[in-house]
């Protein structure tokens, strides 16, 4: 079993940030694209931003109204009743109240519909892109673009712009209305806070450093955990129960070892905020006291300017953690941008059927094609390869491993287009033909079959989605799958498990030709489908390829050269050329020629 460092773990960028430019900020504005359907709540929920803010920002002043209305009352002074001010508050934190649930609620719906479309596009986005994007990309990294990324930016939608937008009024208002209550105060105040917001800004980096640290050493501890159970027969095979146990064990007291250096810092950051934080408004009740004995500051006055003390230190203390979380917002924006940019395939993402002008009747042309696969475009894989296939023939390619026979596949799919020459269908470049069509009347029976974790219906039916059970079931008894599964207690509805693995390899092979035989392809490719199975299901498997291939053009990538003797063409491929095309008794009559050493080879190892 490979045992892997951080290195050959997804790349997941979540923490990635960047810095708040022109740039940055255009590349937001795609999160507002999705937004602008829902437009009218978003625009309610600022408002009601707005209103919930005021209602806050009247209470220390109510506050004050009461106080001052006591000390009058005391005095012997008119002054409105106490009960009737309590009575008011109690109404504003009534309508309070109803604002925090509808701006709470109002965002909610156009950040969970926003990001619903976002994440529509961008899923449709991928699958829509080349092959040789998949190439060059980790599944890990994409899965990280759905979920990861795209949370981060519907936390920006849904509770961070609100936070931003509340905590800007509340510090725009909060000071207004401390230098109408006290300027000298005020002065007392402003001399202290950006104190607190350097510390708390210098604190905040210093604990996500180690936070992120304590994430990727877990990231590193549920490798070992994945890859142990991936490979749990080598574990067990090799008794290295006990290395993976000490492996695992390692990697997680670092894990311990950075959340209490991080427990550490966050108890000096929060001790240290406290005694701050209390400092200050000690250091400006003591002052206001004295202001309050010259009669320039009244009781209410000094009540409700403390509350509007922490009501602007602590917008001013979490604007330091909205940044660095609109930094990560605005990062992610970016990378699923970069998704979103990338060039894609023109194939319908609509279900649809084949055009009567665009149906194939399997004559394929190759003429003097030559390519190169983009991630090493240095190597040419093909050189010039010309062959004609009639329809419903049956052409083997043989040769070398490295010679191009499973690249001529990926040609015929359209994964990859020709660096030079043409690929002809029925006289017609594969240019003229959409790529969508022409898949539709192709089929594909891999060595390595991936069936999908549902029931083995649904794996058939993927061939034909709307395909009625009697369809399936006439594909399976074709395909020599009939039998095992109705074998099983559940039958069709039997659930094959992560990539089939619940299946053996016959059976999956049986079910992926069940499906190829459900399409009903013009084009059909066998690759190297019966070269990884033992004896009986190779037989099993042969038989149903058998009813697969009947009347249509099939190309078959075979190792084995006793499975393709019976071809009506066989095309011999070696470093990226047709070397010699024929049937295997006029190939067996070339002095010398490769594909009768071929034969001579494995006939002496079997």
């Amino acid at each position: 079993m490979a045992r892997r460092g951080r290195s050959d773990a997804p790349e997941v960028e979540t923490d990635k940030k960047i810095k708040l430019n022109k740039e940055s900020w255009k590349e937001a504005l795609l999160v507002f694209k999705y937004v602008k359907p829902y437009q009218n709540k978003f625009i309610l929920g600022l408002v009601v931003i707005l209103l919930s803010s005021l209602t806050t920002l009247a209470l220390p002043y109510f506050f004050k109204f009461l106080i001052d209305s006591a000390e009058a009352l005391k005095q012997g002074k008119e002054a409105t009743s106490p009960g009737l001010i309590a009575a008011a508050m109690f109404g504003i934190l009534l309508i309070q109240m109803g604002l925090s649930y509808s701006r709470v609620n109002l965002f909610t719906i156009v950040g969970e519909n926003a990001l619903m479309d976002l994440r529509s596009d961008v899923y449709k986005r991928i699958i829509q892109l080349p092959m040789d994007f998949f190439a060059q990309r980790r599944v890990g990294e994409l899965s990280s673009r759905i979920t990861a990324d795209l949370s981060q930016i519907q936390d920006a939608v849904t509770f961070m712009l609100a936070e931003i937008l509340r905590g800007i009024l509340t510090l725009i208002v909060g000071i207004g209305l401390i230098l109408f209550l006290s300027p000298k105060l005020t002065l007392i105040m402003l001399s202290v806070v950006p104190v607190l917001v350097v510390t708390a800004v210098l604190f905040g980096k210093y604990i996500r450093k180690i936070s992120r640290k304590a994430q990727d050493q877990l990231a590193d501890s549920n490798i070992i955990v994945q890859e142990t159970l991936s490979g749990i027969s080598n574990v067990k095979a090799f008794s290295n129960e006990w290395f993976e146990t000490s492996r695992y064990t390692k990697s997680l007291r670092s894990v311990v070892d950075l959340a209490i250096r991080n427990g550490r810092a966050r108890g000096l950051f929060i001790s240290f905020m406290l005694f701050s934080l209390f400092g200050a408004i000690i250091l400006v009740v003591w002052f206001g006291v004295g202001l309050m004995q010259k009669g320039e500051l009244s009781f209410g006055d000094l009540t409700a300017f403390v509350v509007y003390t922490s009501f602007v230190g602590g917008s001013m203390a979490g604007f330091a953690d909205l940044y660095s979380n609109l930094q990560k917002s605005l990062g992610a924006t970016q990378r699923v941008r970069e998704l979103l940019r990338e060039d894609i395939e023109k194939v319908n993402i609509v279900e649809e059927q084949v055009d009567q002008k665009n149906i194939v009747n399997g004559h394929v042309e190759f003429r003097n094609v030559a390519f190169a696969y983009p991630s090493r475009s240095e190597v040419q894989v093909l050189k010039n390869v010309s062959l004609t296939v009639q329809p419903g023939q049956q052409v083997a390619l043989v040769g070398p491993s490295g010679a191009g026979k499973s690249t001529i596949a990926s040609l015929l799919l359209r994964f990859y287009e020709p660096d030079k020459g043409q690929i002809l269908f029925d006289g017609r470049s594969s240019d003229d033909i959409p790529i969508s069509q022409l898949r539709l009347q192709m089929a594909v029976v891999p060595q390595d079959v991936m069936l999908f974790g549902g029931t083995i219906r649904e794996n058939i039916a993927y061939g034909k989605p709307d395909a009625t059970n009697e369809e399936i079931t006439e594909a399976a008894r074709k395909a020599y799958a009939d039998e095992f599964i109705n074998s099983f207690p559940e039958k069709y509805e039997t659930i094959v498990g992560e990539r089939g693995i619940k299946l053996s390899g016959g059976q999956r092979q049986r079910i992926a030709i069940a499906r190829a035989i459900l399409k009903d392809p013009a084009i059909l490719i066998l690759d190297e489908a019966t070269s990884s199975l033992d004896s009986a299901s190779e037989f099993q498997v042969q038989a149903a390829l058998e009813n697969l291939m009947q009347n249509r053009t099939s190309f078959v990538i075979a190792h084995r050269l006793s499975t393709i003797r019976n071809a009506d063409q066989i095309v011999v491929l070696d470093k990226g050329l047709v070397r010699e095309t024929g049937t295997h008794e006029e190939l067996m009559q070339l002095d010398d020629g490769l594909y009768k050493n071929l034969s001579h080879f494995q006939l002496e190892l079997d």
